[in-house]
């Protein structure tokens, strides 16, 4: 059993120290409440004696963020973190499952608003049109386990691309690449249009005339839907052009890759932390707001 100051410390849980007092100080009430509420349902009824009575917990709430924030850093199985907070690792999985929900719920920090969070692509496009920022939208695939034989929807997790088993998330990042939103996650088949869609990005459009978002070319639908809004990249010309004309495309291209390449390291950043399938959902959008906050912060 490590002391609780060394598995606290920013190797282990990918946040400093103050990041950490922050999180403790935000999610202690909601965490109190869902323990009280959790209560009550066994119970039947209110708490027959005092508040604080009764049997303490093996791994208070302190330790119970730490734990999740170093599985999600490292993917460290729950019995290796039993062993080292000295609790059974039952205590760890239901710890984890606590704190990982919690995480998941905060939404995404916005740079200079300190008590403003973005949890819907809604309100992503309402601080950008408010703001007068250009967002950048893309869409990543995070390998995970193939799910059971005979589990009905097994195929969905095939990507076509990536020829694995994959969950697809799509991010909304800034021109700094910080991240602003993430879905819910889809199974890797579907097509990244088609994941943006189902996240009403086009009722978005509708509603927020003056936003623009940068897309790469797996979204030309969008932008044959919403044109000067969904900005895709210039086509390439063809063979018969003339040289300064695919010249020109060229570098119109390059221009738009360089604007769009934000959002890359958005999600480059995502993929320093774990996942696995079954909690992938929740776990990705938690990462997504942790890493949203180190980028608020500086």
């Amino acid at each position: 059993m490590l002391s609780g100051t060394v598995l606290a410390h920013q190797v282990f849980t990918g946040v400093s120290r103050g990041h950490l007092a922050s999180l403790v100080e935000e999610l202690a009430g909601p965490w109190q409440a869902v323990v009280e509420g959790r209560r009550h349902e066994a119970r039947g009824g209110a708490r027959k004696r005092e508040a604080g009575a009764g049997v303490r917990h093996r791994l208070v709430f302190v330790d119970r963020l730490v734990a999740t924030l170093i599985h999600l850093r490292h993917d460290l199985p729950h019995a290796a973190l039993g062993l080292l907070f000295g609790v059974n690792r039952s205590t760890i999985t239901r710890a984890i499952g606590e704190i990982r929900g919690l995480l998941a719920e905060r939404g995404c920090a916005v740079p200079g608003r300190p008590g403003l969070r973005l949890r819907t692509l809604a309100d992503v496009f309402a601080y950008a049109q408010a703001e007068g920022v250009e967002l950048r939208l893309d869409a990543t695939e995070v390998q995970v386990r193939r799910p059971p034989a005979g589990r009905g929807g097994r195929r969905a997790f095939v990507s076509g691309k990536k020829k694995q088993n994959t969950m697809k998330a799509t991010v909304v990042a800034d021109h700094q690449g910080r991240t602003l939103w993430t879905d819910a996650l889809r199974p890797g088949r579907m097509h990244d249009a088609t994941a943006a869609r189902n996240e009403g990005i086009s009722t978005c459009f509708q509603h927020f005339r003056d936003v623009e978002v940068l897309l790469d070319d797996g979204y030309l639908g969008l932008r044959r839907d919403h044109p000067g809004q969904a900005v895709t990249p210039p086509r390439k010309g063809n063979k018969i052009s003339p040289p300064e004309v695919l010249e020109a495309r060229l570098r119109a291209r390059h221009r738009h890759s360089s604007k769009r390449i934000a959002v890359e390291h958005a999600l480059a950043d995502h993929k320093r932390w774990t996942h696995r399938r079954e909690n992938l959902p929740s776990t990705y959008r938690a990462i997504a707001g942790l890493v949203s906050d180190r980028n608020t912060t500086g």
